[in-house]
């Protein structure tokens, strides 16, 4: 993947417009046969453009008509295991990386594949959660949306992974424990059937469904790209809000700074 670097986009511009400077002396001396003019008239040309420029740009910074501001977010998938949290979660991604938005996805296997020693008893399986919450939210401090795919069955460790988030939305992949069961691609479910793995959750271990999750998506009858585009579409109404939400802050405040000068 290759991006476009701060130092290559100036080199660009530069050489744009010495280009267009050379251009504009060729055409004058092509005209005048007069080289001293055409140099003349093309170093004009290229001072009043770069100041043109630089003021046209600095115009539109400062106009707010087609300013969209991003707002971050935590998007934090929970469901049973083979419920299509992890599937569901990598193709969000490369539909937030199209638009141009700086993401990571935080998948809890992947997670535990590098931290082994992680345990499945209530205790550890907090801990884990926390941790993993800990990191999304610094994530989105710095302006990264963040894809979070874990089990994460206890109701007091999302709770808690909210109250560390500025815009948490909890995604609650309601796939049916039956329906999981029968994709059972590592055949976990019937391991854990047998009793070769102890504290399983969805079979000897609860899983504490969301009380008021943001979303919930039963992938049962639903495709993966159906369940990112339901996502993607609340994520669009919810920064439509806040934005909303902010040019209305703004417009009171100017208009109490108004009244008070009438004052």
């Amino acid at each position: 993947m290759f991006y476009e670097s701060t130092a290559r986009s100036l080199l660009k511009s530069a050489s744009w417009r010495i280009l267009g400077t050379i251009i504009t002396v060729g055409i004058v001396w092509i005209l005048t046969r007069r080289l001293a003019v055409a140099a003349g008239i093309g170093g004009l040309e290229a001072g009043a453009k770069t100041l043109l420029f630089y003021l046209h740009e600095r115009g539109w910074d400062a106009v707010r008509f087609g300013k969209k501001q991003v707002q971050p977010a935590v998007i934090w998938f929970t469901g049973l295991s083979g419920s299509g949290k992890s599937t569901i979660a990598t193709h969000l991604q490369a539909q937030l990386q199209k638009r141009g938005w700086k993401c990571e996805v935080l998948d809890g296997d992947v997670i535990r594949s590098i931290f082994p020693s992680t345990g499945f008893s209530r205790a550890e399986r907090d801990s884990h959660v926390r941790r993993v919450g800990h990191l999304a939210s610094r994530l989105e401090s710095h302006g990264i949306f963040v894809i979070a795919s874990l089990i994460s069955p206890y109701e007091e460790s999302r709770s808690f992974v909210r109250g560390l988030c500025k815009n948490f939305i909890e995604v609650y992949i309601s796939t049916p424990l039956s329906e999981c069961e029968r994709r059972d691609a590592k055949g976990l479910y019937a391991r854990a059937r047998r009793g070769e793995l102890p504290r399983f959750t969805g079979i000897d271990d609860p899983y504490e469904a969301p009380v008021a999750p943001e979303l919930t998506i039963d992938t049962t009858a639903m495709t993966v790209a159906a369940a990112a585009a339901q996502i993607l579409d609340f994520l669009d109404s919810s920064q439509s809000k806040r934005n909303a939400q902010k040019q209305l802050s703004v417009s009171g405040k100017g208009a109490v700074g108004i009244a008070k000068k009438a004052a």
